[in-house]
C-alpha cells in the first residue's frame, strides 16, 4: 500500500480525470463509480446514536473505531475524497423467484445470495488496485487506500454522497436503475477530484422491507437492531441463538435476502458480470441434511474463498441445527440431529438440543 504523498497536480484537469476514472471503473468490471467528499457530520451522529442504544450487539470493534468510520481523514491521512464504486453480485440464471422457492422450502438452507460464490472482498480489492495503478499513470505517484468492507469505512453514506444510491428504510443502499443487489468499495484519495451529487431517496410511502423481515430487525423507517438482524445472528454473532428467534430463522443458515427480495426497487437489478460469483457446490439450493453431515474439513475445503468461512464450523452448524428444528418434521431429520447430540462444540450442542425438541414437539402433533 503506497504512503500517502502530496499529489502533483500541476497541470491536471481534475474534470476530465474523474470522467477517465468512471470510465476505467466500468472497464474493470465496476456497474458505476462515483466521488464523494469526506464530510459525514449527520451520518457520524446517527452512527454513535446508533452505538449508544447497543444495536450493533456484540460488534464492539464499532466502538472500538471511534470516530475513524465517519472521519476519513483520521482512518487514512490526507484523504480528501473518496471514489466509490459498486459491483453486481446477483448470480446470473438465479432469480428472486428462485430464491423464495428456497425458502419455501423448509429442508433446503438457504443461503444470503451475496454468500454463495466466492469471497468478493480479495476480487473487488483487486480490481480497486487496477483502477488505482490506472490513476497513478495518468497522474504520477499518489495517495490512496482501497477499502471493501474491510475496514471502519461508512460505505453506504459515501457511496450516497457519491451518486451510487440512496439508503432504503431497510438501511441498504438502493439504485432506481440498480436495486440494492451489488457490492461496494472504496478509494480514500488526496486527489481533489469533482464531486458528484448525492442521490435522492426514493423509498416513498413503501414499507415492503420493514414488513417482511422476519425478526422484525428494521424497527422502523432507515432503523435497524443488528441484536435481531438474520445476517447478524447467524453470521457476526459468535454466541447462541436467542431462543425467542430460532424459529423465526427458518432454513436460512447464513445471512438474510428478505427485505432486498420483496424490494420493488430490484425488479430493476441487473445479474452479475463475474463468474466468481455463480453458486458453489449447489449451495442455492442444497439439503440442510447435506449441509449437517459436513464434517469439519469438508467445511474448511468447500467453503474455502468463500463468505461462508466467516461463521466459522460451529457456528455455521449452529445456523444448520436451528433451520433442522424449523424444518417439517421427518425420521431423517431427527436421525440427523441425533447423530449430533454429543457435538465437540457445546454451542451445537445446544441447538441440536433445541432442534430435537422441536422436531419432537411437531411429529407429536402430526
Amino acid at each position: 500500500m503506497p504512503s500517502l504523498s502530496e499529489a502533483h497536480t500541476p497541470g491536471i484537469d481534475f474534470t476530465a480525470l474523474a470522467q477517465r476514472v468512471k470510465a476505467w471503473g466500468t472497464e474493470l468490471g465496476f456497474a458505476k463509480v462515483g466521488i464523494a467528499g469526506v464530510e459525514l457530520d449527520a451520518d457520524e451522529a446517527r452512527l454513535l446514536a446508533w452505538l449508544e442504544q447497543g444495536r450493533h450487539g456484540s460488534m464492539d470493534y464499532m466502538q472500538r473505531h471511534g470516530t475513524k468510520r465517519s472521519r476519513p481523514a483520521e482512518l487514512q491521512p490526507g484523504t480528501v475524497r473518496v471514489i466509490s464504486a459498486r459491483m453486481n453480485y446477483f448470480p446470473d440464471g438465479v432469480d428472486a423467484n428462485a430464491a423464495w422457492h428456497t425458502l419455501g422450502e423448509g429442508e433446503r438452507a438457504y443461503v444470503a445470495r451475496y454468500a454463495l460464490g466466492r469471497d468478493y472482498h480479495k476480487l473487488i480489492r483487486g480490481r480497486l488496485q487496477k483502477l488505482a495503478d490506472r490513476i497513478a499513470a495518468a497522474t504520477g505517484p499518489f495517495g490512496y487506500r482501497a477499502f471493501t468492507d474491510s475496514a471502519p469505512v461508512l460505505e453506504k453514506a459515501l457511496a450516497r454522497n457519491a451518486g451510487l444510491g440512496w439508503i432504503g428504510k431497510h438501511t441498504l443502499l438502493l439504485d432506481r436503475d440498480a436495486g440494492s443487489w451489488f457490492f461496494l468499495g472504496e478509494l480514500y484519495t488526496d486527489l481533489p477530484l469533482p464531486i458528484d451529487e448525492p442521490s435522492t431517496a426514493h423509498c416513498g410511502t413503501c414499507t415492503r422491507c420493514i414488513d417482511v423481515c422476519p425478526t422484525r430487525a428494521i424497527t422502523g423507517p432507515y432503523q435497524l437492531d443488528a441484536r435481531r438482524c438474520i445476517a447478524y445472528l447467524t453470521i457476526e454473532s459468535k454466541d447462541a441463538i436467542p431462543e425467542d428467534l430460532r424459529p423465526l430463522i427458518g432454513n436460512r443458515v447464513f445471512g438474510c435476502d428478505d427485505c432486498q427480495l420483496v424490494c420493488p426497487w430490484n425488479k430493476f437489478a441487473q445479474p452479475t458480470r463475474e463468474e466468481d460469483f455463480a453458486p458453489r457446490h449447489a449451495l442455492d439450493h442444497v439439503k440442510l441434511i447435506e449441509l449437517f453431515a459436513w464434517t469439519e474439513n469438508e467445511f474448511l475445503k468447500k467453503t474455502e474463498g468463500m463468505p461462508i468461512r466467516r461463521a466459522g464450523y460451529a457456528g455455521f452448524m449452529r445456523n444448520v441445527a436451528v433451520a433442522l428444528g424449523n424444518a417439517p418434521p421427518s425420521p431423517e431429520v431427527i436421525d440427523a440431529l441425533n447423530a449430533r447430540v454429543d457435538d465437540p462444540s457445546p454451542l451445537v450442542r445446544e441447538h441440536v438440543a433445541w432442534a430435537l425438541a422441536e422436531q419432537t414437539a411437531k411429529a407429536a402433533k402430526a
